[in-house]
């Protein structure tokens, strides 16, 4: 193993020379003797790359690779057409650096520039950034950039996914920001419970659509009882849903948010992910994180810019309503390129088969016993109650290898159906479970 250390020992000793001294314990001399480390760290000794190799494949083979996978909640198993990973394998591609001196990486810079546009057409929203870290990230920098000096409350429906909730009130409690959790009713936001409290004060108003337990909600409604209010309105939004929904837009939202993840993104163990986030024009100043823009230089050729910086925290400093300091653009590069494999006609086929075989699947179970709570109309994730405890139905699944749903306590169990879920998946599943 060489030195972490790139100068060579020559070059270090005329560096001490030049400065005094003749050796690194000399230099460090003045540090205690009973504090420095004897024995050396005691860590293993490098391994050569073959026992790299087989210790990591050792690591590996722990884990369990389901073929066939009924779970969601806010991670989602897709199909990833094979030009999406050609892509951005790229070499020049994955070791771009923009941040800082952005404008010398073109390339990178117009997938960010094309990534914003395809989320502005996907949400209907003016004008979006160039994507946070995930989800729950996208939903509490929303909250944060709907903020006002008069107006310091927001409000978050109690159907969320859980992870965002949790964000959410981690980032509202360091921005003092007061947070009202709007209680859920029969599966979806209570939208009496929303009128008899908003006021005044209410910056913002945060669904999500379809909610955790797979719901649609009233968007329209809610968003005009925030609207009458003075407030704001945010939808955390399923990408993929939109291929057959309506936009966020069209629900009259001020601000789309949601995980990209389910746009070419695989589950990958947890990440890495990313967070989209767009709004109406008249919010662009206030949205968090990069925004690439689109100019022409001196010669009239096209070129791509870091824009509106005037709003970030490097610039306004202190009074900035956000300290996000990145992006996803690797991530947001795959999602440009699945949104532009798929087109539009390949993400509503992908919604519809979704949601028709979520249904076909609720009827399959109820068939068996299992009892819907869905009340409304849901998209491709839906709640089953069974007398039978939901831990002895899921082992009895993946003694098959089979990824049951979620389960939410000890008798409701959250499914998922995508895509890539076949009829004859499904049917298996309901002869297995027939006989638990």
């Amino acid at each position: 193993m060489g030195s972490y250390v790139p100068n060579t020992k020559e070059e270090r000793t005329a560096m001490l020379s030049e400065i005094g001294f003749q050796s690194m314990e000399e230099l460090f001399g003045h540090i205690p003797d009973e504090v420095k480390v004897k024995d050396g760290l005691k860590i293993p000794e490098g391994m050569s790359e073959l026992e790299v190799r087989r210790a990591m494949k050792k690591i590996a083979d722990k884990n369990q690779i389901f073929p066939t996978i009924f779970r969601g909640a806010g991670a989602y198993r897709h199909y990833i057409p094979a030009m999406v990973n050609n892509v951005i394998s790229k070499e020049n591609l994955q070791t771009a650096y923009t941040p800082y001196q952005a404008e010398i990486s073109q390339g990178i810079l117009q997938s960010i520039f094309e990534y914003q546009t395809m989320i502005c057409d996907l949400t209907g929203m003016d004008a979006s950034n160039a994507s946070v870290y995930d989800g729950a990230t996208a939903a509490a920098e929303g909250i944060a950039m709907c903020r006002e000096r008069k107006r310091n409350k927001a409000f978050i429906s109690a159907a969320v996914l859980p992870a965002t909730l949790e964000v959410v009130k981690t980032y509202c409690f360091g921005n003092e920001i007061e947070l009202e959790v709007i209680p859920e009713k029969n599966g979806v936001t209570d939208i009496e419970y929303l009128k008899e409290h908003i006021d005044t004060a209410a910056a913002c108003v945060y669904i999500q659509h379809p909610n955790y337990y797979g719901n649609l909600e009233d968007a329209a409604a809610i968003g005009d009882i925030v609207h009458e209010a003075g407030a704001k309105f945010i939808m955390g939004v399923n990408p993929i849903s939109l291929g057959i929904l309506k936009t966020p837009k069209e629900y009259g939202a001020d601000v789309a948010v949601g995980d990209g993840q389910p746009l070419g993104l695989p589950l990958a163990f947890g990440g890495p992910y990313l967070g989209f986030m767009a709004c109406v024009g008249s919010m662009t100043r206030k949205l968090p994180g990069r925004i690439v823009g689109q100019t022409t230089d001196q010669k009239g050729n096209t070129g791509y810019v870091l824009t509106l910086q005037a709003r970030e925290q490097h610039i306004r400093r202190e009074k900035a309503s956000s300290n996000i300091c990145s992006n996803q653009a690797l991530c947001a590069l795959a999602v440009g390129v699945y949104l532009a494999s798929m087109g539009s006609k390949g993400l509503e086929n992908a919604a519809v088969q979704c949601t028709s075989k979520a249904h076909y699947m609720a009827r399959r179970l109820e068939e068996i016993g299992f009892c819907v709570e869905n009340q409304t109309e849901f998209f491709h994730e839906f709640v089953t109650v069974s007398e039978k405890p939901a831990k002895e139905i899921l082992s009895a699944l993946e003694k098959q290898g089979i990824l049951g749903g979620y389960p939410l306590d000890d008798h409701r169990i959250l499914w998922c159906c995508t895509e890539m879920n076949t009829k004859e998946e499904i049917d298996g599943t309901i002869s297995i479970l027939k006989e638990v």
